[in-house]
């Protein structure tokens, strides 16, 4: 059993999209770590009264959390990376998981997969800075935190910008808009704030989603496209890994973050014909055809994602989609 789901994991971690990949790294983690926690349990199983279960999986788990604590994080460099896969609690991962993948599903249909990875990267890293800041300035003791929250709320804002008028089905509420239910999840966080409950987790996750609303700001207005530096900084360090592994085992895996398929269907897009709003407008003038207005088409674009789901729209349609959010 415990080969075939390996074959399984591996299988989909191969050819699986970023969305799927990291929510395998996410698990993958949780189950390590909670692996370890019975380890530290079974080894202070006794009668004594002072048992150092708690103490030392708690000193164990902090190697991998972020501090608020400047010093520890500087003799500790990796952990704002760590912390953002790392998670103890079934149900914090569970939120965040199913979180990445309804929002993460939005964000790399309609921009491209080989952006999620550079979203989940930086938004977590800014997380983890927000979440430095405001605790070193409302406590005066050493906090830790751990979890994709800040990553996952990059993308959950980074969604809304993108496609504020998407249609998501809730449980027992039925259709409701996108950016209204991003509103709501911020506007939780400020109370959460204003109430003292986990503020530092809180300021993180406001940090994350500050961060996802830059990026498609970056690349709505023509600037700095954020994904290719991390990419190439991801293959770079993948491909080094690759050679290391490759040394005792003396095979080279060639798996990289270049999403071929992606660059094969936009060569299809770029060899055939495409249709703008300017041609179809002309096409319309010619036939003597009722011409679709811009409402009218968008309207059209969002019903058939809620009949059929993203997957379903023509390139042609996200653009006119993404443009269209860009223009509101």
């Amino acid at each position: 059993m415990v080969t075939s789901i390996w074959e399984d994991v591996k299988r989909e971690f191969s050819s699986g999209n970023m969305i799927t990949r990291l929510i395998i790294i996410n698990v993958a983690v949780f189950v390590v770590i909670n692996i370890i926690k019975i380890g530290f349990f079974i080894s202070y199983i006794g009668p004594s009264p002072n048992n150092p279960f708690s103490n030392g999986f708690n000193d164990f788990l902090h190697l991998f959390c972020m501090s608020s604590d400047g010093w520890y994080v500087l003799t500790h460099p990796w952990i704002p990376v760590t912390s953002m896969f790392l998670h103890e609690g079934f149900w914090h991962l569970l939120w965040n998981m199913l979180f990445l993948y309804w929002f993460g599903k939005i964000v790399g249909g309609f921009i491209g997969d080989h952006h999620v990875l550079p979203l989940y990267l930086l938004s977590g890293l800014m997380g983890g800075l927000a979440f430095y800041l405001s605790d070193t300035l409302i406590y005066d003791q050493t906090n830790f935190a751990l979890g994709a929250s800040g990553a996952v709320n990059g993308i959950i804002l980074a969604s809304a910008i993108i496609a504020p008028d998407y249609i998501m089905r809730l449980l027992f509420i039925g259709d409701v808009k996108l950016k209204y239910i991003v509103a709501v999840l911020l506007f939780l966080d400020m109370i959460a704030i204003a109430d003292n409950i986990n503020t530092g987790g809180h300021f993180a996750h406001l940090g994350g989603a500050l961060f996802g609303w830059f990026y498609i700001f970056q690349l709505r207005t023509g600037g700095f496209d954020l994904s290719g530096p991390v990419n190439n900084m991801m293959n770079t360090i993948q491909s080094f890994f690759q050679n290391i592994i490759g040394i005792f085992t003396g095979k080279k895996n060639k798996l990289r973050v270049d999403y071929k398929n992606e660059e094969k269907a936009a060569t299809a897009t770029t060899n055939r014909p495409r249709t703008t709003m300017s041609s179809f407008r002309n096409r319309g003038k010619k036939t003597d055809a009722p011409t679709l207005s811009h409402q009218e088409k968008l309207d059209t674009i969002l019903d058939k994602i809620n009949k059929k789901g993203m997957d379903s729209l023509t390139p042609e349609e996200k653009e006119f989609l993404f443009n269209a959010s860009k223009n509101k």
